[in-house]
């Protein structure tokens, strides 16, 4: 009698997706013949990455010590604010749009009509990253901060709506039904069940957006919408690679203290 994989005293094998050996190789066989295609297409070559390594080389060589005339040093100082100042406003906004709509997507709470335009909200908001967004708002509004903050805003929207709806999803509805069995209207119940059982993860996704958001904003800039990354953009045109450096490393220092801070304050409210 054959011996069954599996069984105590046989060859154990580990369970595997696949159907077979054969269609394991043969799927293999087709993902790495698919990046080696894909290499291909895109002109990826040896010595073309070994071209690159020289050139980083010397741009890095060309940054060091990263260094700034005093007015620019105002100029970063200006921008950094800038940025800072856009992941604040956007963070609140997006806030106060997507709790609503967090509501309107959760399935517990909202009939279904409503359950779906808020779930479309939310799938429209999560589908373009925050550059492309960016490029819409400076066409629509111009240049300038405005911009970087309505599409740091409009990014919000979509992260934020959408846990906090799954958290809404999760609450205990005993409450709710206790609430309603004594006479509670529907707005008693949001206040004194729901937002009680949801304050805290508020508390925590704001604060991790707003760290996000932070970085995000030194990036929004590249393509005119406020913050230190026109600042950084220009100097790279002019070729002025130390101060480029100096800007960099003022924004790396920027979003890992807000990082530590992010972290720290999550660890408090949990």
């Amino acid at each position: 009698m054959a011996t069954q994989p599996g069984s105590v005293d046989g060859n154990w094998e580990r369970p595997t997706a696949f159907y077979n050996r054969t269609t394991k190789y043969v799927v293999y066989a087709l993902i790495t013949g698919f990046v080696l295609y894909s290499f291909w297409n895109i002109r990826v070559s040896p010595d073309r990455f070994l071209r690159g390594l020289g050139g980083g080389v010397t741009l890095v060589s060309n940054m060091l010590p990263p260094a700034a005339t005093p007015m620019q040093f105002d100029l970063m100082v200006q921008g950094i604010v800038e940025s800072i100042l856009m992941s604040i406003i956007a963070t609140t906004l997006g806030i106060v749009v997507s709790a609503p709509v967090a509501f309107m997507a959760a399935n517990n709470l909202a009939p279904r009509p409503i359950y779906l335009v808020g779930r479309s909200i939310i799938a429209v908001t999560r589908s373009f990253h925050e550059l492309i967004v960016a490029i819409v708002m400076v066409k629509a509004v111009g240049f300038g901060p405005l911009a970087g903050v309505l599409a740091l805003a409009f990014k919000t929207v979509g992260f934020f709506a959408k846990l906090l709806s799954e958290e809404i999803e999760d609450i205990d509805t005993g409450q709710m039904d206790a609430i309603e069995a004594v006479g509670g209207s529907r707005m008693q119940v949001y206040l004194y069940s729901v937002l009680p059982q949801i304050i805290p993860r508020i508390i925590g996704l704001s604060i991790y957006r707003l760290d996000i958001n932070l970085r995000h904003s030194t990036v929004v800039g590249i393509v005119g919408a406020g913050g230190i990354g026109i600042t950084l953009l220009n100097s790279f045109q002019k070729y002025d690679y130390q101060y480029s450096s100096l800007i960099i490393l003022v924004i790396v220092g920027i979003v890992m203290i807000g990082e530590a801070a992010s972290a720290y304050a999550r660890r408090r409210v949990q």
